[in-house]
């Protein structure tokens, strides 16, 4: 009667510790579907985003404030311009910029 109990026991080790792999590996492709994949999305959509930036185009920075970017200088630096005020121009990182609207061209 023992012998047939850890036959059993052995069998149903090997098929819980295969079960726990698959759990595993489901587990991490949920998370990389999850967490991962849009975050390189999002990533991509930024750095286009910024490459295709151009001098008069509208930006939203990621503290909140609109202004027209006047410069372009270096290459992870611009210089925006906040508000009427000719006096308020700033130099600050891409990375900052969270949106941009494109300037429309008045013919």
């Amino acid at each position: 009667m023992m012998i047939f109990a850890d036959a059993a026991a052995t069998g149903a080790g090997s098929g819980s510790w295969l079960g726990m792999v698959i759990m595993t590996v489901a587990l991490i492709a949920l998370m990389y579907f999850m967490m991962i994949r849009p975050q390189q999305k999002e990533t991509k959509r930024k750095n286009q985003m910024l490459s295709e930036m151009a001098v008069g185009d509208t930006v939203l920075t990621t503290s909140g404030f609109y202004g027209i970017l006047i410069d372009m200088s270096d290459e992870d630096t611009v210089i925006v311009e906040f508000g009427n005020n000719k006096n308020c121009r700033i130099p600050m990182q891409k990375a900052a910029i969270a949106a941009i609207e494109k300037a429309e061209n008045a013919q």
